[in-house]
């Protein structure tokens, strides 16, 4: 599965700097655990919790889809969107104060990558289960 391969290496890149960000901040703010009372780490915690609860079943619909023959320019559209999405989300949800439209936008674009995943899954599997 190259497609998801390529995209997940991606999105991996930008988990490791959302971790980092993170890490740096409790340095930082010297806690351990949780949050503290500190607001930078609350949201830059947000911010990486929120990519790690959203790319993983991303990425697996991606995978079925793949496996599932998906055309290549239609994975790659979604591996595109999902790209996009999940870095407007982060970035604008890491600015202080955050970008609501932005932050917006991509959430937006997130679960509808999500959903036509899930619907060209639907489809192929049906086709297969059919034929």
């Amino acid at each position: 599965m190259p497609i998801t391969a390529f995209y997940a290496s991606i999105l991996a890149f930008l988990f490791i700097l959302l971790s980092a960000r993170v890490i740096a901040q409790r340095r930082e703010a010297r806690v351990e655990i949780g949050v503290g009372e500190s607001k930078e780490l609350l949201r830059r915690s947000r911010v990486h919790a929120n990519f790690a609860e959203y790319v993983p079943f991303a990425l697996l619909l991606l995978a079925l889809a793949e496996s599932l023959h998906a055309p290549p320019l239609a994975l790659h559209g979604l591996g595109l969107a999902l790209v996009a999405g999940r870095f407007l989300h982060a970035y604008a949800l890491s600015q202080n104060p955050h970008i609501l439209p932005l932050r917006a936008v991509g959430i937006s674009v997130t679960m509808i990558t999500i959903a036509l995943a899930a619907l060209l899954c639907f489809v192929l599997a049906g086709i297969q289960l059919i034929v």
